[in-house]
């Protein structure tokens, strides 16, 4: 039945075609030097500027009528290159563009035509580029793209430091994190401080706030789709840099050359290597420590002009360890991701491009505690086997219509434990299972429906199955808990852009969005200890209705870009812990019984200016919001603010090149403080300590702001060498943010007392972490 509905499509298409006698030139694009395929080339006529761009594989196809044309291959940072083609037959051209970064003394903000933010249908979309996050200020040396991703407007920060996205009122699990299709779901290292992505290993980053395509699913608020580089296939080469935190290394080179290639990228942290000489080895403390590692690695094979073959895999785990002698205790807690993804392009003809993957991910978390003849072991986690198949069909210049499907299975292991305390010991046999079947079919169309409108239009059908839990014992038994719990949905997927002129234009973009597995926190950051859990007879999925519409304007032949956008979102099915619960109180069993339900709305409004070229670049980005919650179980089912609620949001980035040594760099960001729950009052009845809190999240922190410097120094390249210095100043006026605040009781009027006697407060205190922190990182590359 699919097979048909295929060939009905892609016959109809044809048809339209072969009417018009139409003629294809398509090809691959990729940058000279390296053999990269480069990804959102402009490829046009540069006589009516109809065209097209490379995929995510730097594929392209441009369909024009019979005749001669001049078509422009444009990307931003290299040479574009004009090729004279008459075209009466079909024309496989494969283009190599010459980075031309070391004839300009420009900075370029972006790497995509710098127009099409005004004449694409895209809403709500923002691609980072790697090459200038690198040269903003960081937090002790360490690039990281999800917090580069928090200055845009739209995605607030949870806290000091942390390094989550909270888009659009959406929580951290409402985000599709992908890492070359391989769904990643704990992003950070150091508990939320620090994303798990190398930035050296990393060639694109593209972020959707709204406006979703159908090709995406599967989470209320937004796509962080992150695509690894393929490895120089031209030549070897190493680089890394040494910081006061980590040091990294990757590598790249042809395996074959000009046909396969290979990077692998490494990164560690090394305090607990550099701390261990100066610890005693008779203090109580010796064995203590913390340390994360991550490893990236991709390999290539071009078979033919028709046939390419990727394998990718990502591993990185973080080690908490601690130890105490007088105690005789120990403490060991790793957690990680790990994902491999093995990719097949296939080619059938000048239009018609697919790709079919095969995914594994997977995340684990652990806590194990020794102590004398006790031990314990808690762990959970989750795993997906994941098959996809995409295609890609551009008929004509109007139209770029995609279509596909995947399935995704399930492994859900939400809270387990075992351990042995003496002679008696809790067998593994326990482990509690849940299993889970996911699949979409989609179909969506970009359609030029004239030269100022243009519409895209998708549908994406969706189903879930909850297969059962299960625990080690049963399966030796064979028996299974059997669910028949099966959702299945259509998902709408709408946007257009109407141009008013040739550097303005309106866009407004309607989704519907369904989740099915839910991750259930207890606090206002993602953490390790968080669990995922999927939608059952008891969960239903979460569900999103979201509305866009913006102004889009560019100014100075594209030097300025500027927009507004306001958006509207409901949410329905939203999970949080039961008051009064906690994860571990459903430790081997189904955690069903543990949540509570409700719905939020978010809305606001958004606002950029952005300078795109020239010495001085960067961009200002301010959000307008309020998300509100509404639990019957939950705040006695009055609506309260959502832990991730901001009110205001600012950011201010700016890059300055000073001469061709040093690179200038800053950032600016306010936001309004956390709401957070508070205790008011405590007090005693009958020997009993009661204690009132406040409503809800009825408490705002003082407001979040910081000022970050940075400098880089780049002496002139020696033959195949080349370095760099980086150094910034992170929270430069130290200001000391709030990043929790508890309580303590304190005499009063200075007098020694005690809580039966009524002779003491609760005082509340604010604990800040970071004050103002310089670093400096030595990069190289050879």
């Amino acid at each position: 039945m699919l097979r048909r509905i295929f060939k009905i499509i892609i016959l109809f298409f044809s048809i339209t075609a072969f009417a018009q006698e139409n003629y294809t030139i398509s090809g691959y694009v990729q940058d000279e030097s390296s053999g990269e395929n480069l990804i959102g080339v402009s490829i046009y006529d540069k006589e009516n500027y109809k065209g097209t761009a490379s995929n995510q594989y730097g594929f392209y196809s441009l369909t024009l009528e019979e005749g001669s044309y001049e078509i422009i291959y444009s990307f931003i940072g290299y040479k574009s290159i004009s090729k004279t083609l008459k075209l009466n037959k079909n024309i496989r051209l494969n283009i190599s563009l010459i980075n031309d970064a070391i004839l300009t003394d420009e900075v370029i903000v972006t790497g995509e035509r710098l127009d099409k933010n005004v004449t694409s249908s895209n809403m709500s979309q923002s691609k980072i580029e790697v090459n200038n996050i690198k040269q903003l200020p960081v937090i002790l040396g360490e690039v990281d793209i999800m917090k580069a991703a928090q200055l845009l407007p739209g995605i607030q920060s949870g806290g000091e430091g942390n390094s989550g996205l909270y888009v659009r009122g959406g929580g951290p699990d409402q985000n599709l994190i992908l890492l070359d299709e391989a769904v990643v779901y704990n992003a950070a290292h150091l508990f939320g401080f620090f994303s798990v992505f190398n930035a050296d290993a990393i060639k694109d980053i593209n972020i959707i706030k709204g406006g979703m395509p159908a090709e995406y699913g599967g989470r209320l608020s937004s796509v962080l789709d992150i695509t690894m580089k393929d490895g120089n296939n031209k030549k070897y080469e190493a680089d890394g840099g040494i910081g006061l935190l980590s040091s990294r290394l990757t590598i790249q080179g042809p395996v074959q050359k000009n046909k396969s290639s290979f990077i692998v990228s490494g990164r560690r942290t090394y305090i607990d290597v550099l701390s261990k000489p100066f610890m005693p080895k008779d203090n109580a403390f010796n064995g203590s420590g913390y340390y994360f590692y991550d490893l990236t690695t991709k390999i290539n094979y071009r078979i033919s002009d028709k046939d390419r073959l990727y394998l990718s895999g990502y591993f990185g785990r973080d080690v908490f360890s601690f130890a105490n002698s007088d105690n005789d205790i120990g403490i060991e807690i790793p957690w990680g991701n790990a994902t491999t993804s093995i990719r097949w392009n296939h080619l059938f003809n000048d239009k018609l491009f697919m790709n079919t993957s095969l995914i594994f991910s997977d995340y684990r978390f652990e806590f194990n505690i020794n102590q004398q003849d006790f031990e314990l072991k808690i762990f959970s986690g989750i795993n997906d086997w994941n098959t996809k198949v995409d295609f890609l069909y551009q008929p004509n210049q109007r139209h770029t219509v995609k279509f596909g499907l995947n399935y995704t299975y399930h492994e859900f292991t939400p809270g387990n434990a075992s351990g042995k305390s003496g002679e008696v010991v809790f067998e593994a046999d326990e482990i509690f299972k849940q299993y889970s079947n996911e699949g979409a079919l989609y179909l969506s169309d970009d359609f030029e429906v004239t030269d100022a409108l243009k519409i895209h239009a998708g549908l994406r059908y969706s189903s879930f199955q909850h297969s059962g839990y299960i625990s080690f014992r049963d399966y030796v038994k064979n028996e299974f808990s059997v669910s028949d719990d099966n959702y299945r949905h259509i998902e709408p997927r709408l946007s257009f852009r109407y141009r008013l002129s040739t550097t303005s234009s309106i866009k407004g973009a309607y989704t519907q969005n369904y989740q099915y597995i839910h991750l259930a926190s207890t606090s206002s950051v993602s953490l390790p200890t968080d669990l995922w859990v999927p939608s059952s007879s008891g969960i239903e999925p979460k569900f999103s209705d979201q509305y866009a519409i913006g102004y889009f304007k560019n100014l100075n032949d594209n030097m300025y870009e500027t927009s507004i956008e306001a958006y509207y979102k409901e949410m329905t099915n939203l999970l949080e812990y039961k008051e009064g619960v906690l994860p571990e109180d459903n430790t081997n069993s189904s955690s069903d019984d543990a949540f509570a339900f409700g719905d939020g709305d978010s809305y606001g409004i958004e606002v950029l200016l952005k300078k795109n070229k020239g010495k001085t670049t960067g961009w200002i980005g301010y959000t307008l919001s309020k998300t509100t919650k509404y639990f019957d179980q939950v705040n006695e089912g009055i609506a309260f603010p959502a832990k991730y609620d901001r009110r205001h949001d600012l950011s201010i980035t700016a890059t300055h090149k000073l001469s061709n040594k040093w690179t200038l760099s800053s950032i600016f960001v306010y936001a309004t403080g956390n709401a957070i729950t508070l205790p008011t009052e405590r007090y005693m009845i009958s020997g009993n300590i009661y204690t009132e809190y406040t409503s809800r999240n009825g408490f705002r922190m003082d407001p979040y702001h910081r000022l970050d410097i940075g400098a880089t120094y780049t002496p002139k390249k020696k033959k195949n060498y080349q370095s760099s210095w980086n150094f910034s100043i992170y929270n430069v006026y130290s200001r000391k943010n709030p990043y929790f605040i508890y309580f303590a009781l304190e005499p009063n009027d200075g007098e020694e007392g005690s809580f039966e006697d009524g002779n003491v407060t609760p005082k509340a205190y604010q604990v800040s972490i970071f004050p103002i922190l310089p670093s400096i990182t030595w990069n190289f590359n050879f």
